[in-house]
């Protein structure tokens, strides 16, 4: 049996705001197989967010275990922190806000390139143009700035962005909903065509189950900061335990009579 790819186990953080303390996450634990993708669905404040930046470090858990590729990778600092996360990479909702809206296309591909130095600045042109071609841009948009192109074409830049490192988990948090429909369905059917070429896992973060019924091999349900359900994408969809599955299939019934 294949060993998980990322196991998360017994996660917790809590922020203080206000004077008050607040519980991101509370004894979160999960898995994810190599090339599989986990969808992590809640209501905004659930705790979705913070379980993307945990899992990549951008912010530390007070307690819990991360171990990716059969590593402790809270343990990692440094240089293996590093190339840890060149495996490890993330796409956000708005690229606009996560990356420079000035800088060219060619300019956002080349900074994971020339940050984890996997080639040298000869060959990075090509690179650049064969990761812009694996995500359905032309070559052409290279010296666009990011602001000039589209949601759709900005998103595929992340998800090209990410690809860069080669990794093994790709984060997505809410990557597609501020998408419209038909656009949404393209880069979905983008990652899916991905992760058959080259057996990427997801860890795919939405709001939406609707959405997450034609990515999602499996289903974890967040509330005020735990995993209340867990299970395969089409039982938790068809047939929801948690009062909050629940809420969140009704708020999708267009799709779901269609299913």
């Amino acid at each position: 049996m294949t060993a998980p790819l990322l196991v998360a186990s017994g996660l917790h953080k809590r922020f203080s705001r206000g004077g008050k303390t607040v519980v991101a996450l509370d004894n979160v634990s999960f898995e994810i197989g190599q090339g599989e993708t986990l969808a992590l669905v809640g209501p905004s404040g659930s705790g979705k967010s913070t379980v993307a930046r945990t899992i990549l470090r951008l912010i530390e858990p007070d307690a819990g275990n991360i171990h990716f590729e059969g590593e402790d990778f809270l343990a990692q600092h440094g240089a293996r922190l590093r190339a840890g996360r060149a495996k490890l990479q993330m796409v956000f909702q708005d690229p606009l806000a996560a990356f420079n809206p000035r800088a060219t296309v060619a300019r956002v591909l080349d900074d994971p390139l020339r940050i984890h130095d996997l080639a040298d600045r000869a060959h990075r042109p090509k690179i650049i143009a064969s990761l812009l071609d694996r995500v359905g841009l032309s070559p052409n948009l290279r010296d666009r700035a990011i602001h000039e192109i589209s949601g759709g074409q900005r998103q595929r830049v992340a998800i090209a962005r990410a690809l860069a490192t080669k990794p093994a988990l790709m984060v997505l948090d809410e990557a597609v909903s501020a998408l419209d429909v038909s656009v949404r369905g393209q880069i979905l059917e983008l990652l899916l065509d991905l992760q058959e070429a080259e057996n990427i896992a997801y860890l795919f973060i939405s709001h939406d189950l609707g959405v997450v019924r034609s990515i999602a091999h499996r289903v974890a349900i967040m509330d005020a900061g735990r995993i209340v359900e867990t299970g395969p994408a089409a039982e938790v969809v068809a047939n929801p335990k948690s009062a909050i599955g629940k809420a969140l299939v009704a708020a999708t019934p267009k799709l779901l009579r269609k299913a």
